[in-house]
């Protein structure tokens, strides 16, 4: 055997021929490279087929047998860049019998890691090749073959290991599971060595590709730049080409069809003249869509011939019933119900066969589709109610599925980049249910969505196993689609094909592993939701059932929670309001305490969207804080009092029914003010319910009827422990118990964080003080008095003045003050919420007095790291291996109020695992926090022109305290904001208007 080696297909350094097999062999390999670097492939294949003809003429020998093996491995390599698929099988496994028929011979330690070498690269070309024709169980076994054998090779730079790692990221990506290849590209690309230069370009087109196929176009962008800059240095014009058809996709997707037909275009013109069909096909189906969107029916359907016939001969049945599934919609768009009919029957039969579960959810979804399409244009007569149920039992399932994708997603942001996409479907759903009139359908709908995903804080693979059939832990997920027009739903992605589950997870070892598992605050699906203590009825349970059983997708977790908290409340009524977005906003309320009855209702999504845009431009802006405090100040409708009760009245039109308000006058004139607890949608997590102008013939808010709370989603309620008393029971609070064994839960301490000092910020700085030089405010002085007089306090202080403006407040000295056990947290300073298009509320922060050393998940802010949700939530766990999770770094005491701009705005995400929620998390009852950017003091010193004797912050601070006091804190609250209501509306005075008091919310479970 040759005595050196290298990676075939990886360019030299040097114009040098290296030494393997001797004359013609070697320089015979060198031009062949050549030929491929320039993409002409038909070059060099005639290359190696002679240089084979040449070795088969040559006496029979191991040696011999090895170079034939060697060349048969990169003869299968071409024909498999060149999508020659039944000619590149018959190479490799010409090559595989060669190198097994050796495989006893006698070779030394470098013969044997040569033979090694060649027999992985056989593997990792056969299981492109299975992936290729949709065979992915036998593709998993062939790279689960190549691992057993690694670890016998010698492989100093990780090439082979690395090559392997991408070989599962494109499985991965064939199965559609874009999470778990997202997260292991990611790992890899962090361990992969400089010297694999074939293999970079690769991962980061695959994360290119991911980020396309999932709604996130500028990364994607970025990888493939990345990817381009590495392709030009290497000289490599074929997979150039390739970058240029997936840049084509993501336009495509972004919605940019022009640009995208161009790109088509220049690939396919390349592909074709190449000879390089499968790639041909790929652009042809896009570009059939892409005709079929502009009206040209005609070259749609040539195009989709050819590209069928294409896929039929490569033997890529996956990607011809892809192509079947969007001819099927063009016959439907023609009018050939009987076409579509076929078609889309042909393209499900298929991915039934080869288990593909997320496109017969595609199928699933464009039949409900169709059918709600025909209920539109057609009169069903007495068969109405069926055409409903038959949509329904189609689109439900494979919606549910769909959303639960996202919980393979390793972070927040690319979940709910797939939330945009899944919505769709979630609509079309809801659309069905409005219009089969089914109340009961609705509340489950709404129930379901408000569960709110779980946290997880192990480092287990998120990729489930795949157990008995209906099991929800298959990994299959239903695959959005991100473009836009009538038939982007059904457009099958041309350049990403997607099949089968996998029957285990995927996973990688060392510091792979160890990357992975910090990329991101992982989730799970919601809990089941029980409709019935007596039935013992989950919300949705037919449809779960079946999503589970056709899609093999877990959609729900085990663990179950009452849809209402509010069973065991008897002291006074409580109304539970949830509120869901699926285009309309969509609200369910049911009354416990001694009231009984519940009702649905929604709101047409253009008069929310308007209300909550006027209400927006009401507000302080998150971006310029200054400018927008600024506006709110010159123009918000919150600083007059005419104007603010036409955005009070606007958003009681959109959003509140009057049958609701009708109930809650009932229940009050008949058993006293009840408690409107409600869990707000995303869209309208800002609205101060409070303020809520529910009389159009009156000035009566909502908060005149009754008191009001917010409550998060039940995925943060957890198992009572066992009695325990609590104070705020007759809030409507849940007892929740996350603290750590050595807390005191009936400590009677009072932990005081007011306006820290942030290290490299000065007063008058954007991260400066809030409250004023600390002995400057005698109502603060007299509240921080009135603590100290009535318990303990921490940090212990003799004089109130020394609770303000402190050095020592930092992450690990809060942790000591809620370790030794508290009963109350009162944080007053800076919070900096996490912007909502990242949809990352983890991200969300509170500025102690933590230096830039501070060992935590936050990005340092020049001399400080500030302290995260993130970090509440997952402690140290992502960052050593014997990490402990934030609830026992930090256990929150019962009580917990957080007064800093938007501290409870983690409500805004789709995922609320912000500051508010983290608290709730780590053992808090009730949590009170703003909805908003906090005005200071000084703001309506400055620009409302208020004395400085006047400091409504400091009032709100004392109310909140006040409150948290209270054995009903949300009553004492209510009536504070009550009494500011009366003052505003009776002298319309800056110190009293809502902009700053309307933002604070009290949160519960």
């Amino acid at each position: 055997m040759p005595e050196t080696s290298r990676e075939d297909g990886e360019p030299q350094e040097n114009a040098a021929v290296a030494q393997l097999y001797g004359e013609p062999f070697d320089s015979g390999l060198a031009l062949a490279e050549q030929h491929q670097l320039a993409a002409d492939l038909t070059a060099a294949c005639a290359v190696y087929e002679q240089l084979l003809t040449l070795a088969e003429s040559i006496e029979d020998s191991p040696d011999v047998q090895f170079l034939r093996a060697h060349l048969l491995a990169n003869i299968a390599s071409v024909r498999l860049t060149a999508t020659d698929l039944l000619a590149a099988e018959d190479a490799v496994e010409r090559s595989r019998a060669l190198l097994d028929g050796i495989a006893s011979a006698p070779m030394g330690p470098r013969g044997r890691q040569l033979w090694l070498e060649m027999v992985l690269r056989t593997l990792l070309a056969r299981a492109d090749l299975l992936c290729r024709t949709g065979r992915l169980d036998e593709a998993l076994a062939c790279l689960d073959e190549a691992a057993l054998r690694l670890p016998e090779f010698d492989d100093p730079e990780g090439l082979r290991t690395s090559e392997l790692g991408l070989n599962r990221v494109h499985l991965l990506i064939e199965r559609s599971e874009w999470g778990a290849a997202e997260e292991q590209a990611s790992a890899l690309l962090s361990t992969t060595p400089a010297t694999a230069v074939e293999t970079i370009p690769r991962l980061l087109i695959a994360l290119g590709l991911i980020c396309a196929s999932t709604g996130r176009f500028d990364p994607a962008e970025d990888y493939f730049a990345r990817a381009e800059d590495v392709l030009r240095a290497t000289g490599d014009t074929g997979e150039l080409q390739s970058l240029l058809a997936h840049r084509a996709y993501t336009a495509m997707r972004r919605g940019d069809f022009d640009l995208a037909e161009q790109l088509f275009a220049e690939a396919s013109a390349f592909f074709e003249r190449q000879r390089w069909y499968g790639d041909l096909a790929v652009c042809e189906q896009a570009r059939a869509f892409l005709a079929g969107r502009r009206g040209d029916s005609t070259g749609a359907d040539d195009l989709m011939a050819a590209s069928l016939s294409r896929f039929e001969q490569l033997g890529a049945s996956i990607a011809a019933a892809d192509t079947m599934l969007l001819g099927a919609q063009h016959a439907y768009d023609r009018g050939d119900i009987t076409e579509m009919k076929r078609l889309a029957q042909e393209a499900r039969d298929v991915y039934q066969g080869r288990e593909v579960h997320e496109r017969c959810a595609q199928v699933d979804l464009m039949l409900a589709r169709t059918l709600e399409d025909n209920l539109n244009r057609t009169d069903h007569g007495h068969h109405e109610r069926t055409s409903f149920d038959n949509a329904l039992s189609l689109a439900l399932p494979a919606a549910l599925a769909l959303e639960a994708a996202r919980y393979g997603f390793a972070t927040a942001h690319a979940r709910s980049q797939w939330l945009e996409l899944a919505d769709d479907a979630m609509r079309l759903v809801f659309r069905l249910a409005v219009r089969r009139q089914d109340q009961g359908l609705l509340f489950e709908l709404v129930e379901h969505r408000c569960a709110g995903a779980s946290l997880a804080l192990d480092r287990t693979p998120s990729t489930p196993p795949a157990s008995a059939a209906g099991d929800a832990g298959d990994a299959g997920d239903a695959k959005a689609s991100g473009e836009t027009g009538e038939s982007v739903s059904v457009f099958p992605s041309a350049a990403m094909k997607v099949y089968g589950h996998v029957d285990g997870p995927t996973t990688l070892g060392g510091v792979a592993a160890d990357a992975a598992a910090s990329a991101g605050l992982r989730v799970a699906p919601p809990p089941k939701v029980r409709m019935s203590q007596e039935s013992g009825r989950v919300a949705l349970q037919e449809y779960i059932a079946a999503a589970q059983f056709r899609y093999h997708r877990r959609i729900v977790d085990e663990e179950e929670v009452p849809f209402s908290n509010t069973d065991d409340l008897t002291s006074r009524p409580v109304v539970q309001v949830r509120l869901a977005d699926a285009g309309d906003l969509f609200m369910t309320w049911t009354w416990a305490g001694g009231a009984r009855g519940f009702g649905t209702g929604h709101g047409p999504a253009d008069e929310v969207d308007r209300a909550v845009r006027a209400l927006a431009a009401a507000l302080p802006g998150p971006g310029a804080a200054a400018e927008g405090m600024r506006q709110a100040f010159a123009s918000g409708a919150m600083t007059d009092p005419h104007n603010e009760h036409a955005l009070a009245r606007e958003l009681a039109e959109a959003v509140w029914p009057e049958g609701l308000t009708a109930q809650i006058r009932q229940v009050s004139a008949r058993a006293g003010r009840p408690l409107v607890r409600i869990q707000p949608s995303p869209r309208v997590a800002q609205v101060p319910w409070e303020l809520l102008a529910v009389d159009a013939e009156s000035d009566v808010r909502l908060i005149d009827l009754a008191d009001v709370v917010t409550t998060a989603p039940t995925s943060l309620r957890r198992p009572d422990p066992g009695p325990c008393p609590s104070p705020a029971r007759d809030a409507g609070v849940h007892r929740d118990s996350a603290a750590s064994p050595d807390t005191d839960t009936d400590s009677d301490t009072v932990v005081l964080v007011l306006d820290p000092r942030i290290p490299g910020f000065r007063a008058d700085s954007p991260l400066g003080s809030v409250l004023g030089p600390p002995g400057s405010d005698p109502e603060l002085l007299a509240f921080v008095q009135s603590r100290l007089d009535a318990g303990a306090v921490v940090p212990s202080v003799a004089t109130p003045a020394e609770a303000f403006r402190r050095t020592d407040l930092d992450r690990d000295w809060l942790s000591g003050a809620l370790r030794k056990g508290a009963r109350r947290l009162m944080y007053v300073g800076h919070v900096s919420g996490a912007p909502v298009e990242g949809g990352q509320s983890e991200d969300g922060t509170l500025h102690l007095c933590c230096g830039p050393g501070t060992t935590g998940l936050a990005e340092t802010v020049r001399t400080h790291r500030p302290l995260s949700a993130k970090d509440l939530l997952l402690g140290t766990l992502p960052l050593r291996a014997d990490g402990e999770p934030g609830a026992r770094i930090w256990p929150a005491p019962p009580r917990v109020a957080l007064i800093g701009c938007e501290s409870g705005g983690d409500l805004r995400f789709a995922e609320s695992f912000g500051l508010a929620s983290a608290m709730l998390h780590n053992g808090a009852e009730l949590v009170t926090a703003t909805r908003w950017v906090l005005p200071t003091s000084f703001a309506f010193h400055r620009l409302a022109g208020l004395p400085e004797s006047v400091r409504p912050l400091s009032a709100a601070v004392v109310a909140v305290d006040t409150a948290h006091e209270d054995q009903d804190p949300v009553a004492r609250l209510g009536r504070w904001q009550r009494e500011q209501l009366d003052h505003w509306r009776s002298d319309g005075r800056i110190e009293h208007s809502p902009l700053l008091w309307a933002a604070m919310t009290c949160i519960v479970v």
